[in-house]
């Protein structure tokens, strides 16, 4: 997306913006200033993102949003605090904050940047002229950040590689399977949270795929959930597998994600040794009551011993203490994949799962949990040995006296 000019930003539209409900609301009730009509008194103490700080600027009229503002993980960004802190040891963290709030902190989208503007990582700017959008834009918003994995992948940007066949089946947006409540960090219902006597209220979320599997793909497809299809790869992998594993296709991985500060701009800039297309099986590091697959798909995450050397040596003492190989659901599902041709297009096929010989040496340690020892045999093989079993049971049967 090229930077907009300054005007594209700001403009309001001064016929269509008065008409709606927060067009009734004085301009500087939001964002201060000064009641004047000189430009440049006017914007002295100006707040430029009045959302920055929500229970002040929406919460009169949106309490209920706003009370579980700060469970959501794109306020808080815990999900990056639950690996550093992994990771690191508390005498780094000076160093690790400094870093963050360089190059990880931009990342944080407040109530205007989904409902109002586009989000500030992407350069900012008005989407209808200072109208509210109740319903976020997929691509100026959603994608916008979350845009060189998933967005390629749902939209099918990767040149070769099809859409998922939610968008070009159903034309299905971000927010069909996210909803408000997930993305404003409240549970999807009352249960969630309210489970019972013994456990009023679960924890906030501390990643993204903490607690409850919401969304996910049984929700819909209840049919293969219960095991009431005729397709026979469902009722026989239904608990092992997660969808993914026979659903998605190539995606996107990278290595080593290196994060400074330019000499020449004095900004902030990342660059990582490489990406590259993968389809990994691996063992299931969150396997769970929610999550029981033995198998699911894996996506190497851009992070490395020297990642953050730029502020400090051995910022990362543990590094080895997560997987560098990680759960993922590739937002590029198909019904008709390399996986489903045939049984044996996964059984007896090494290039599909993660394992030792595809790990680098200094990762190997932290992934020994995910890596498939025993690849599963070609059905063919289990066939014949099945055929050979019976038929020596049936003859000793025979000559038995």
């Amino acid at each position: 997306m090229p930077p907009l000019e300054a005007w594209e930003k700001v403009l309001v539209d001064g016929e269509l913006f008065p008409e709606e409900v927060h067009g009734q609301v004085a301009c500087a009730d939001c964002h201060a200033g000064q009641n004047t009509p000189d430009k440049f008194e006017a914007h002295v103490g100006l707040i430029e993102n009045p959302s920055n700080n929500p229970v002040e600027s929406c919460g009169e009229c949106h309490p209920d949003v706003v009370a579980t503002h700060d469970n959501s993980l794109h306020s808080n960004l815990a999900g990056y605090w639950t690996v550093l802190d992994a990771r690191t040891v508390p005498e780094n963290h000076e160093a690790i904050d400094g870093m963050f709030n360089n190059h990880c902190s931009s990342c944080h989208a407040t109530c205007g940047e989904c409902h109002v503007s586009q989000p500030n990582l992407v350069g900012g700017g008005l989407i209808e002229g200072h109208l509210f959008n109740e319903t976020p834009s997929m691509t100026r918003n959603c994608t916008a950040c979350h845009g060189s994995r998933i967005g390629n992948e749902y939209l099918g940007k990767h040149e070769g590689l099809r859409p998922d066949v939610h968008f070009t089946q159903g034309r299905m947006a971000c927010v069909d399977c996210h909803s408000g409540h997930e993305m404003h960090g409240a549970p999807e219902d009352c249960q969630d949270c309210h489970t019972g006597p013994e456990a009023q209220q679960v924890e906030p979320p501390d990643h993204r795929y903490d607690g409850v599997q919401t969304p996910r793909c049984e929700s819909c497809h209840i049919t293969v959930a219960i095991g009431q299809d005729d397709i026979e790869m469902h009722q026989e992998h239904a608990g092992d597998l997660s969808c993914q594993v026979c659903h998605s296709i190539s995606y996107t991985s990278c290595d080593g994600c290196h994060v400074e500060i330019s000499e020449n701009t004095g900004n902030p800039i990342f660059s990582t040794d490489d990406h590259y297309f993968s389809f990994i099986i691996g063992k299931n590091p969150l396997e769970s009551y929610d999550r029981p697959y033995e198998y699911v798909t894996l996506r190497h995450i851009p992070i490395a011993q020297d990642s953050f050397s730029f502020y400090g040596d051995d910022l990362l003492p543990n590094y080895s203490a997560l997987p560098t190989w990680a759960y993922t659901t590739p937002h590029n599902i198909q019904r008709v994949t390399p996986q489903t041709e045939s049984c044996d297009s996964c059984h007896g096929n090494a290039d599909l799962f993660l394992t030792a010989d595809k790990i680098y040496p200094e990762e190997l340690e932290a992934n020994l949990s995910l890596i498939v020892d025993s690849i599963p045999a070609p059905i063919s093989e289990i066939t014949a040995t099945t055929s050979i079993t019976t038929t020596t049971v049936i003859t000793d049967t025979e000559e038995s006296p």
